[in-house]
């Protein structure tokens, strides 16, 4: 039997799959992509995976006992049983309709958090929100786990469109290798992430396009603990750096454009607010909270804290005056304590170089941290399907889920208000994992076992799958037709169905239709639609929006016969807060001062202690894990470890999947250490170790590696969670079971999980069996031929 290729698209990016008698055997990338993303390899594998869920299947606990709290729920050794569609959509509509009719809407928290599908039609998070309100309502999710502190943070700093603009605007490497000279990059420039778009790149351009800006003459300087975050091509300078002290790097380098006379106090006058503040406190005038007297945050302050040599910063700090200088601060600096404190200082440091507005300088956030950063935007989004109105005014900060569902009624604070969280009966979810995303995942855990019902659709048995009540069987990408773009993409891309559904698994749009049925209200969520008429649909009303802006591409017919057309109308942006700059009295900034506000009236006026009115460094350490001061503690947990996104797969999606497979140590997680902490905790290269962090314990695989820094270890997350060894967290190495489960900040209330102080020591014994790549108990692997209708 010939093999056939068919063009699909994931978040890692655009690429096609080989098929040969309906299973993927193969990938190989567009012929067009010179720089194609090696995670396209783990889709072969798991596409027919033996944890693909095939069945619908019912947790036997509450098949029998029925709803309610149950502490047993995600336990290893849980018993599914699988049962006929109909019998599921049953059950689940009927506990739908009893939490809804028992607590209202505002009890049932739809938490999806949408990264399971590239497409724009058959995308989780649109589906399920759209099935949700048109029952009613649910409790919703706010921010992100990437970059929830800056969500909140910035539209105070610099307005909505401003931070907007900032997310979704940058400027281009192509503009960057034009006009930038120097780009001083705060935690690293890691190309893995580059191959990451929500939606997907056509081409993967970020790594050729840094290679070509350096060899235009740009300087790249890295700040980071780690050598190799940034490509070796691009001749980088690396500013070593202890872990969650950037803050603390960036208000030096203030101090010394205000101590040598290199400040720009003419930009600073103009257009922002709060300079003498900020200047006061870094020249030890005045403490954080105004009072008189401070710590002078110099070069030599610095250093004590960060370990960067005083003359080295003195130095940087220049030629950043001396140049056009992009500061960029990566999205992973916010995931710490006081996280949203580098986002602020990095502003206030390209404020006082005076370049924010110019093409080539000023600030960024992003670069390095995602695909579509940087690309321009198009004019007027993407095709999507329409999500209707939530009548339910109840949410929660995204990280914010483990408090909300173990203290219903309690309150918090939250930007600005004093807020309570909501009693949560009914969880669900589709197309996300927290228990990827996730801080400490033992407490999580125990949160799940306290709603109701737990109902999740998934493609695959993932640890948020095994703490479900309700499974239901999800198609993947590659089993129905979409189209596919991301934000600042070149083209949209048709996504042809390459093979049959595995087992019984359905479209969710289908699932979702005869809820809704059974609930009295399809005809609000199809609109008498099938998923291809709303494909349609979709891109139609898109089509037309573009002709209304004297853009034209070809009908819905047009596009499906060529597979891909271009996206006309791309807006790229030479310079963030270029137009204000040009004229900051016609352009202001919808911020209470019409410009930037390095000092902000309205987070002082919130009276937090962990977020006060300007950048700060704050006493105790941004790593989680101990209160600085505390050398017994110091001593118990003495090294930091950075959980940063991984290499080889995207978060934990496909972690079975052979290019995965290939990173493992041991069949775990890979724990990078430098030879002298190796040699300090008694461990080899290859050796199977115990990492132990304040919430939790790991096994991982020990690879000894001079790319880190004395007293820094880096272990990515997306390990499948494996709680089944009995002397450990998690068996498999996800080091969100080491993490603490506190927000950023009462501002921002964002994830915390990028650092933890741990120990690590050898694994004595022989290492338990790691369980997650095999079904849950009860359930049957189905042969990939199998299908049944909904009555089948």
């Amino acid at each position: 039997m010939s093999a056939t290729f068919h063009p699909t698209s994931t978040h890692w990016g655009a690429f096609q799959v080989e098929v040969e008698g309906d299973r993927v055997v193969g990938v190989r990338p567009n012929p067009e992509d010179t720089a194609p993303s090696p995670v396209m390899a783990n889709t072969p594998a798991a596409q027919h995976h033996r944890t693909r869920v095939a069945r619908p299947a019912v947790r036997r606990r509450w098949l029998e006992h029925g709803p309610g709290p149950d502490p047993r729920r995600g336990d290893p050794d849980d018993v599914y049983v699988e049962v006929e569609w109909s019998t599921a959509l049953d059950l689940l509509a009927a506990e739908l309709d009893r939490v809804r009719t028992s607590h209202g809407n505002e009890a049932i928290y739809g938490g999806s958090y949408g990264w399971g599908s590239a497409g724009r039609i058959h995308h989780a998070q649109s589906q399920l929100h759209r099935f949700l309100n048109s029952i009613g309502g649910y409790t919703r999710s706010r921010t992100t786990y990437s970059h929830g502190a800056l969500e909140v943070l910035f539209p105070r700093l610099i307005g909505t469109r401003g931070a907007n603009h900032l997310l979704h605007r940058a400027p281009s490497w192509e503009r960057i290798g034009e006009h930038t000279e120097l780009l001083v990059s705060f935690g690293g420039l890691r190309l893995s992430n580059t191959w990451i778009a929500s939606g997907g790149r056509a081409v993967q351009t970020a790594g050729p396009a840094m290679r070509a800006a350096a060899e235009a003459g740009v300087e790249f300087v890295s700040v980071s603990p780690l050598s190799d975050d940034t490509p070796e091509d691009l001749k980088c300078s690396w500013i070593r750096t202890r872990p969650g002290t950037d803050t603390a790097v960036l208000l030096a380098l203030i101090h010394v454009l205000f101590d040598e006379g290199l400040a720009d106090i003419g930009f600073l006058d103009r257009y922002t607010v709060g300079a003498d503040r900020l200047r006061a406190y870094v020249m030890g005038e005045r403490d954080e909270r105004g009072a008189p007297g401070g710590v002078e945050r110099s070069p030599e302050w610095a250093e004590s804290v960060s370990g960067v040599p005083a003359a080295e910063l003195r130095s940087l700090a220049r030629r950043m005056a001396e140049r056009r200088t992009l500061v960029n601060v990566g999205w992973s600096l916010q995931r710490a304590r006081y996280g949203e404190q580098p986002l602020w200082a990095g502003l206030a440091l390209a404020c006082c170089l005076g370049q924010v507005g110019l093409p080539g300088g000023g600030f960024a956030s992003g670069y390095g941290s995602m695909g579509n950063y940087g690309g321009g935007a198009t004019p007027v989004g993407l095709p999507r399907m329409p999500q209707g109105d939530n009548p339910v005014d109840s949410f929660i900060p995204v990280a914010k889920i483990s408090d909300m569902l173990l203290g219903p009624g309690l309150s918090y604070d939250y930007d600005g208000e004093r807020r309570r969280f909501p009693d949560i009966r009914l969880v669900y979810w589709a197309g996300g994992n927290p228990f990827h995303h996730h801080q400490d995942l033992a407490r999580l855990t125990r949160a799940f076992g306290r709603p109701e019902t737990v109902v999740v659709h998934e493609t695959h048995w993932t640890a948020t799958a095994r703490h479900a009540d309700i499974v239901i069987p999800a198609t993947t990408a590659l089993e129905r037709d979409d189209m596919a773009a991301s934000q600042g993409d070149l083209t949209l891309r048709a996504m042809p169905r390459a093979v049959s559904p595995h087992g019984r698994a359905r479209d969710e749009y289908d699932t979702y239709a005869d809820l809704a049925e059974r609930l009295g209200v399809r005809g609000r969520f199809t609109e008498g639609r099938t998923s291809g008429e709303w494909l349609r649909l979709a891109y139609e009303r898109w089509r037309s929006m573009l002709a209304r802006r004297d853009l034209h591409v070809p009908d819905f017919d047009g596009f499906w016969a060529r597979g891909r057309i271009e996206i006309p109308g791309r807006v790229e942006d030479e310079a963030l807060l270029g137009d204000f700059r040009a004229d900051p009295e016609g352009r202001p900034l919808r911020t209470p001062s019409g410009r930037i506000e390095l000092y902000s009236e309205t987070i002082a006026s919130f009276g937090y202690e962990d977020c006060p009115g300007h950048p700060v460094w704050l006493p105790g350490p941004a790593v989680t894990g101990h209160d600085e001061g505390d050398e017994a503690a110091a001593e118990e947990l003495p090294l930091v470890l950075i959980a940063n996104q991984p290499k080889e797969r995207f978060h934990g999606q496909q972690d079975m999947g052979a290019h995965s497979v290939a990173h493992k140590v041991a069949g775990r997680a890979p724990l990078r250490m430098c030879p002298e902490d190796a040699e300090e905790a008694g461990v080899s290269d290859g050796d199977v170790a115990r990492v132990c962090g304040p919430s939790g314990s790991c096994l991982a695989g020990v690879v000894v590696d001079d790319a880190l820094r004395p007293g820094i270890v880096q272990l990515s997350t997306g390990s499948w969670y494996d709680p089944s060894g009995t002397d450990v967290t998690c068996a498999h190495g996800n080091p969100n079971v080491l993490t603490v489960d506190e927000g950023t900040s009462s501002l921002g209330q964002g994830c915390t999980g990028q650092l933890v102080r741990v120990r690590v020591e050898p694994y004595e014994g022989t290492p338990p069996e790691v369980r997650v790549f095999r079904p849950p108990l009860g359930i049957a692997e189905a042969p990939a031929p199998e299908r049944e209708g909904l009555n089948g």
